[in-house]
Order: C-alpha cells, then structure tokens, then sequence
C-alpha cells in the first residue's frame, strides 16, 4: 500500500493544506490526476471542496476530480490513479460512502497499490471503525464501520490540553473509554501538524511532534518522528 494519513488540513496561521503538500506530492509521484472524496463537507458545497483543494493541488500539476461528479462511482473510482479522501464530519463522510457501495472498492484499489491520501476524517475512515474520530454523530451511518486499511485506531487533532475551567472529560479519557471496550486495538493521538506514511518499507510518523499510543493493558508512552512504530501494522504485514 502507498498511504498517507494527515492529522489536520491546515494548521494555525498558515494556508490550506500548505504544510503537507510535499508529502503529498511524494505520495503522488507519477499521478497526474486522482479521485476526490468530498463528503466530510456539511456547510459547504461538494463543489467548492473541490475547488479548494485543486487549488493546492495546482502546485504539484495534480487534477482534482470529485466523485460527486461520476455517474457509476464505484467504477469512477476503479480507474482512479489515487484516492484522495478530506476532512470535515467523520459520521456524515461515512454514511455518504456506504450509501454509494464505495468501502470495498476503496479497499481493495488501494490494497492493490492505488495511492490514498486522507486528512481528518479521510484518515479516520481508514481505520477498522470511525469510533475515535472528535466529530458529532450529525447523521446516523449503517454501521461505524470503516475502510479498514490499517488495524489501528486514529485520533486525529489529538490534544494534551484540558482548558482552564473545563470539567468535561480529556480527549486522553475519552480514548481510554475506547480501548477498555476495545482491549486489542491500538490507538494512536495524531498531534496537528503530524502524517503517517505507510508503504512497502513499513510505517513512519512524519511531523515535528510525538505521537501518541493507547492500548489496554499497557501503559500510555509517546514515540517520536524516526522511532519504529512497526507494531502498529505488523499484524497486516
């Protein structure tokens, strides 16, 4: 597989999707258009998605074709040369792509090689549910399951901070909820600013801060950029 999952689009003070753009440029080598899934988006339009995102992409000579646009889908996404997947609202991206018959597809194009790139929500989708995404259950999907391209949970836009006067549960505790229910599952805090690469030559957490790891029975620790995180995926390998 060729993967890169991005915690967020944008970071504080700067344009969209500028501080990943390189690595999806490395991610894309060789691709001169991909399929785009816009349905994480709520407030605004499939269209204008696209349009924001062919804006970046306009840097790296990459077209932007949003699935939207496709008549059969599944076969739209067939002759797809990558599969890019953008954030917005987890439970609404979800439930969109089971309605169109779309998970099975995804999964095998990119079991077999085809490039994805997700941010937020499109790297939620690629995990075995959408169970740690940070998003509001807006609509209902079929099921919470998800693509499942890796064996691990993500919690994107993964926060330490508690705000001051604040009573509610952390994001920690949240997760911790999740992997007393779910005692095998691994799930990893993406920080803002931060991607996983996953391919051929195993997995690398890419960005400038740690990343965080979750699972029952062991006791919460950190891994940094550089640091092997093979037993994430060693499970598919």
């Amino acid at each position: 597989m060729n993967l890169l999952l991005i915690s967020n689009s944008t970071n504080a003070g700067e344009e969209y999707l500028k501080y990943p753009i390189a690595e999806i440029a490395k991610t894309l080598e060789g691709v001169s258009e991909v399929v785009f899934i816009p349905y994480a988006a709520v407030t605004f339009s499939y269209d204008e998605y696209e349009r924001k995102v062919q804006q970046r992409f306009n840097e790296i000579g990459v077209k932007v074709n949003s699935i939207h646009r496709a008549l059969n889908k599944r076969n739209f996404l067939r002759h797809a040369q990558a599969i890019v997947i953008g954030g917005g609202n987890t439970f609404a991206l979800l439930k969109k792509m089971q309605e169109e018959d779309l998970l099975d597809t995804i999964f095998r194009r990119v079991k077999g090689g085809t490039p994805y790139i997700g941010w937020s929500a499109g790297s939620n989708v690629t995990c075995p549910t959408i169970c740690t995404t940070n998003d509001m259950p807006i609509v209902q999907p079929a099921s919470f399951r998800a693509i499942g391209l890796v064996p691990f949970q993500i919690n994107p836009h993964y926060l330490d901070a508690n705000p001051e006067g604040h009573a509610g549960e952390t994001r920690e505790q949240r997760i911790l909820e999740y992997i007393e229910a779910n005692r095998s599952r691994y799930v990893v805090g993406l920080r803002e600013g931060c991607m996983l690469r996953i391919n051929d030559n195993g997995i690398e957490l890419i960005g400038s801060r740690p990343m965080r790891i979750f699972k029952k029975g062991m006791e919460i620790f950190e891994v940094q950029p550089g640091d092997n995180i093979e037993f994430l995926i060693k499970r598919t390998r």
